[in-house]
């Protein structure tokens, strides 16, 4: 365990994050216990992770937990919150007056026409690009965070029964596509709940999906379900968390449901303990990995972000389980 970590907060054109409120200049930090570091060979690139669960697991917390642990590494990371609750700003202690702002790229009707050629709710039958140009979406709508994580609200589609053939989807799609192009940047995806990204193929080119269950039989089903879609987009590596768990006993039962329902060769599987002081600070997961907290959730993530690094041939060898 390295106590610090000693480097600065890259701003994608080489400036440096301000960890207050994203202005201009460069600090070290010390945040204290549990700041192990990745290994050597770790890059920005081999971060590529969508979460995903069923509602009510987790999701948010752990996408937080990870960027945050990411940024305070040095490593640049763009969080992208594909669910229309929009918690992840909170979740990632961007200020309320300036997260109530924020308009998911969905909903922003003047970005989709802009790109697509089409307003939403102009009616049936439009016509509009399926593959516009987004390449400035980041830089326009991304904001960051005080550990300077960037994040970009992009939503959902907003028009009931719209079906995916929409202006909207195309131009999330296209977003999806782009931010997949870029480099230097560790790049994780919070997803509603359910498998609508799947189906849209929201979730396509992403290089590791991370499955968020909690200890229980409809937690566990409802992962099993989201591991067997993220491996028909070809998702390479396909990792098992298990949220919550409060004893050895718990998370034992889980993955002996996941065996009594047909199993699946999980790239590595990971435990994540209760933790009170998450309960107590939410929706802000900061206070968890302080140095006052319980060092054990955040070895838990670390123990995650070991194994999502490198590629998916070397992930998928064999099973790594982690039980912190």
């Amino acid at each position: 365990m390295c106590e610090t970590c000693g480097h600065d907060h890259g701003h994608p054109d080489g400036r440096a994050y301000d960890r207050s409120h994203g202005h201009d200049h460069g600090h070290e930090h010390g945040h204290g216990r549990g700041h192990s570091q990745l290994p050597a060979n770790a890059k920005a690139e081999d971060f590529r992770v969508v979460v995903t669960g069923k509602g009510g697991v987790g999701k948010t917390s752990l996408t937080a937990l990870l960027a945050l642990r990411l940024a305070r590494r040095g490593l640049r990371v763009l969080s992208l919150d594909a669910d229309p609750q929009v918690n992840l700003p909170w979740a990632l202690g961007l200020p309320a007056e300036e997260a109530q702002t924020l308009t998911p790229l969905s909903e922003n009707w003047d970005y989709v026409e802009e790109t697509t050629g089409a307003r939403p709710g102009d009616g049936w039958g439009l016509f509009f690009r399926l593959n516009p140009k987004v390449d400035d979406v980041v830089d326009r709508y991304g904001t960051v965070t005080p550990d300077g994580v960037r994040l970009l609200v992009m939503g959902n589609t907003v028009q009931p029964a719209a079906g995916c053939l929409c202006p909207e989807n195309a131009l999330l799609a296209a977003v999806v596509n782009a931010i997949g192009l870029r480099e230097g940047e560790a790049i994780l995806m919070d997803t509603q709940a359910g498998f609508e990204h799947f189906g849209r193929a929201l979730a396509r080119g992403f290089r590791h999906a991370v499955v968020v269950a909690d200890p229980t039989f409809n937690g566990v089903q409802a992962a099993l379900h989201a591991a067997r879609l993220a491996r028909q987009l070809d998702i390479g590596a396909v990792h098992l968390v298990v949220n919550g768990v409060r004893d050895d006993d718990a998370y034992r039962r889980a993955l002996e449901r996941i065996d009594d329902a047909g199993g699946f060769d999980f790239a590595s599987s990971h435990r994540l303990p209760w933790d009170e002081t998450l309960r107590r600070s939410e929706p802000l997961v900061a206070p968890a990995l302080d140095e006052a907290a319980d060092p054990a959730l955040a070895a838990a993530v670390d123990g995650l972000l070991q194994s999502l690094v490198g590629d998916e041939t070397r992930t998928r060898r064999g099973l790594a389980t982690c039980a912190f």
